[in-house]
């Protein structure tokens, strides 16, 4: 790592302590970490000493495509729309964006060719994803060039945002890398203002972990109502079920004091006016305790997603799909929770098909993560 990302990231460590609650990093770069941090030239170009990002998604889209009009089609995915379509509905995205020093370092993807790892398209390729979609919230994991080009380029299309490393990220094992990788969460400042926001660092048994969650209470420019936002990533691999369990109710601990913080309410109590959207790669399967302990929640809660089966039971089939040295993992790690009794889900973004992502799974020059973004129109159910 170099000085630059070196400096960035002592400052950014000193940012944690013992508290689960982390100090928020500022929302933009000051002179000096600006200094040290390289922006991204494809995206930002430096007029009189001033960083400058494309001005419009339109712009930033047809950029992207040109970068990419040499490789294969993105996947078509189609919306399914599941009521009347709400006049200004709340588009929610939840993707874990494969850390770059992860995909080029230490995930051994064996069927995806390098050149398909190279960040030099592999930025193009997770950007034009967002904007394909346009999210009102954007909810990502595996972050490690928040600073040098998603805070900057989706500052410049009026999005706001937080970031917040891992206190131990195995990115920076990685030679040559950018830095920790983490949590970011990014909102439309067109649709809502900014209340409050906190990085959190997941507990176990009162003993802090490696996992974070960024927190953000919203209000809704156009209704004036509240929304609490998540975005988290828990502990992978197997035989960490235990360990993913107590992150996730030291998550849900965490998002009750906040919501009773806005209500007003005492502690233990139970807000009903503020809705919860969850977003995360959890790493855990629909069977895990993490799973159930979300599902059985006092908060309310249920996984968007579900909402693709016929019954509207069961998750969809996977989430992520891989090839490693190891075998072939085909699952759902990846969630959407929200507030049944306060948000409808008026629509949600098909999965890719079996034909559509390849023999060769994920990532691909097709694909720019082994995990699948999900995307959700949400709105407000009226109080009866």
């Amino acid at each position: 790592m170099g000085g630059g990302a070196t400096r960035l990231y002592s400052a950014l460590t000193q940012t944690f302590s013992s508290s689960s609650l982390l100090p928020l990093p500022p929302s933009h770069l000051d002179p000096q970490q600006a200094a040290d941090t390289n922006l991204d030239p494809g995206f930002c170009q430096d007029q009189k000493g001033s960083p400058v990002c494309p001005p419009d998604s339109v712009e930033l889209l047809r950029q992207c495509e040109e970068a990419l009009r040499d490789k294969p089609p993105r996947f078509h995915r189609e919306f399914i729309h599941l009521n009347v379509r709400d006049s200004t509905p709340i588009r929610v995205m939840q993707w874990n964006i494969l850390a770059q020093a992860l995909g080029e370092g230490l995930d051994s993807f064996v069927q995806c060719p390098l050149e398909a790892l190279n960040w030099s398209r592999r930025k193009y390729l997770i950007l034009e994803e967002i904007l394909a979609y346009r999210p009102h919230i954007l909810c990502l994991q595996e972050v490690d060039h928040y600073y040098d080009t998603f805070q900057p380029v989706l500052a410049g299309l009026g999005y706001s945002s937080n970031f917040c490393p891992k206190p131990w990220s195995p990115c920076l094992d990685v030679e040559g890398n950018n830095g920790p990788d983490g949590c970011a969460l990014f909102f439309d400042q067109s649709r809502f203002e900014l209340l409050d926001s906190m990085n959190i660092r997941l507990s176990a048994m009162m003993i802090p972990t490696n996992q974070v969650a960024v927190v953000m209470m919203l209000r809704c420019c156009s209704t004036g109502k509240c929304v609490c936002v998540a975005v988290t990533h828990l502990k992978a691999r197997s035989g960490w079920e235990w360990l993913r369990s107590a992150q996730g109710s030291d998550l849900l601990r965490h998002l009750q004091n906040v919501v009773q913080k806005h209500c007003g309410g005492a502690a233990g109590e139970t807000c009903s006016d503020i809705p919860l959207l969850i977003c995360g790669d959890f790493n855990a399967i629909p069977t895990e305790e993490v799973y159930r302990r979300f599902i059985t929640s006092p908060l309310g809660l249920d996984s968007a997603y579900k909402k693709l089966s016929q019954d509207g039971l069961k998750e969809p089939e996977y989430t992520t799909w891989k090839i490693r040295p190891t075998g072939e993992c085909c699952t759902t790690l990846d969630y959407i929770w929200y507030s049944q009794d306060m948000l409808r889900v008026d629509a949600v973004l098909d999965m890719p098909t079996e034909e559509q992502i390849g023999p060769n799974r994920l990532p691909s020059f097709s694909y720019a993560s082994d995990h699948l973004s999900l995307v959700c129109d949400f709105s407000f159910k009226e109080k009866k």
